[in-house]
């Protein structure tokens, strides 16, 4: 079964085909053009360049967030697009399991971050037991000082990935926590990544974004109505 899948939630952007664990190939570009304007042509492209089709498909796959608000929008239209075109079934995935989901390192803690901004990262906690990836929290977004202060009591070791590694890697050693850093190559989030967490997870036409918290415009659009609220007092 040939999954298409499709990753656009950072800076990042990919689009990989697998069959099953086997990746077929994978497209990846991480140079900050916008990912309206390669996402679809990476799609176009990795199909062509392996003589398929949309119609080949099987599945189509998408990391549905957390991370950039306009990254995660292009890419659940892309995967919806492409979806309802070819009557494919369409599944989500969060984008840090798909970060995780890439690493088999047993009994050990593989901690995903990316970037909110504002001081905080989006996390959330896996462990690799038997093979098989295990959830030990939910997507959440929190300092990256309270991060480390929750880990610091874990006797495990501790495996940081993500595009927000680095920052919460400043954050552990401050705290004395014992890590490695996920390398280079591995560490960004990716549509490989997508297709692993991808294979338990159900079919969801109507899929949602999962943004952890309110954008900017509805901050200031909440702050606003406030401001009104109490002027009319």
């Amino acid at each position: 079964m040939i999954t298409l899948s499709i990753e656009a939630s950072a800076k990042a952007c990919s689009a990989a085909l697998t069959d099953g664990e086997r990746l077929i190939a994978q497209y990846f570009q991480n140079s900050g053009l916008t990912h309206s304007r390669t996402l679809l042509c990476m799609v176009e492209d990795i199909l062509k360049n392996n003589e398929l089709a949309i119609a080949d498909v099987s599945r189509i796959a998408v990391g549905r967030g957390p991370g950039s608000f306009t990254g995660i929008r292009i890419a659940l239209a892309a995967a919806k697009g492409l979806a309802w075109g070819a009557n494919l079934p369409l599944c989500g995935v969060s984008t840090l399991e798909a970060a995780a989901s890439v690493f088999v390192a047993e009994n050990t803690i593989i901690c995903p971050t990316m970037d909110a901004r504002r001081g905080e990262v989006y996390n959330a906690l896996f462990e690799v037991c038997g093979g098989s990836l295990t959830r030990l929290c939910a997507d959440r977004a929190l300092p990256a000082a309270e991060l480390a202060a929750e880990l610091k009591r874990s006797e495990k070791p501790i495996l940081l990935t993500g595009d927000g590694a680095e920052l919460t890697a400043k954050a552990f050693a401050e705290c004395g926590i014992a890590f490695r850093l996920a390398p280079p190559l591995l560490r960004l989030q990716c549509a490989y990544g997508v297709a692993l967490a991808a294979r338990n997870a159900p079919d969801d036409a109507e899929l949602e974004p999962n943004y952890l918290r309110v954008s900017q415009a509805e901050r200031e659009r909440g702050a606003a109505s406030q401001t009104d609220r109490e002027s009319k007092i």
